[in-house]
């Protein structure tokens, strides 16, 4: 005879009514069957009725708005723009929420410090999604290569068409991708592969490319090098993904993955394992303030050309 799971669910309250929201966040955490989807909060009171119509729960709008979720909530999900994600988190971990931030926590260091230091304080769960981290595919690949010694070095490419010609992408109405390009946005997820398998970066090099294109040359406490190009303004034909690692053993290189959405349900099941045991997930918003403090290096190494 099996005893049924009486663990009450997670309940979690998204913050945000966008694209990231509507198509990722709110579908994932609606359909985990260890989440209660508290609520959603929005800007906008059509934006967040329809959201939260759309899965069944409650809508809140306004300054008193954010307070009614974060009192209904044990966690709160982020869909915002980083810099309106930071003070938020702070808010919330304040209010003894754990917190599911998306990449990167902050364009700032000191935002990023903020949030890590108010997370620590109210002794909070928090998770930054850096998607590749939590894709069941990438995931396991990136464990399996950390256990591999004897890498030499690195090469990663993300290369985005966000900002091409004729691109329709309802993410380049975006206006801080459109202000921090590639580098911010894409950069936490080369970094969050390339950091657990080769080391943390002991020095960084950056350099601007076209468009909004950024080159980096990393040193690895491991001894090995790496490097990075990212950016969302490529040709069609241009864009792509590849991170391959080369070694001692040879070759490997990242596999594809299902989908934002699979590994966002990935990044709830890691932060519900974080609130269950006490134990911090290894991209928590402490891996968040450092993945700003890598970034911020590099963008002003790039602008200083």
């Amino acid at each position: 005879m099996t005893t049924a799971d009486t663990t009450p669910p997670l309940r979690i309250g998204l913050l945000g009514t966008g694209p990231w929201a509507r198509n990722t966040q709110a579908p994932a955490l609606a359909a985990h069957p260890g989440v209660e989807l508290s609520g959603v909060w929005g800007r906008r009171a059509e934006a967040a009725d329809a959201l939260a119509t759309a899965h069944g729960t409650r809508a809140y709008t306004g300054e008193e708005g954010i307070d009614a979720l974060l009192e209904a909530s044990d966690a709160v999900a982020f869909a915002l723009p980083p810099d309106v994600q930071a003070p938020l988190a702070v808010r919330a971990a304040e209010a003894g929420c754990h917190l599911l931030m998306d990449k990167p926590v902050a364009t700032t260091v000191a935002g990023a410090r903020a949030v890590a230091e108010a997370a620590e304080k109210a002794s909070v769960a928090s998770v930054v999604f850096c998607t590749l981290r939590f894709a069941p595919e990438t995931s396991a690949w990136i464990a399996e290569q950390a256990a591999v010694e004897g890498w030499f070095t690195a090469r990663a490419q993300w290369l985005g068409s966000l900002y091409a010609a004729g691109s329709s992408s309802e993410y380049a109405d975006s206006p801080w991708r459109r202000d921090k390009g590639g580098l911010w946005d894409v950069g936490p997820h080369a970094l969050s592969v390339l950091i657990p398998v080769l080391g943390d970066v002991e020095h960084l090099t950056a350099a601007a490319g076209p468009a909004d294109t950024t080159h980096l040359i990393l040193r690895h406490t491991s001894g090995a090098s790496s490097t990075v190009t990212l950016g969302l303004s490529a040709p069609p034909g241009a864009a792509g993904v590849e991170i391959e690692l080369r070694g001692e053993r040879g070759t490997a290189s990242i596999p594809g993955w299902a989908g934002a959405e699979t590994a966002f349900r990935g990044a709830v099941d890691a932060l519900a394992e974080a609130v269950r045991t006490g134990v911090p997930h290894a991209c928590d918003a402490r891996f968040g303030l450092h993945l700003t403090e890598l970034l911020a290096a590099a963008e002003a190494q790039a602008q200083a050309g």
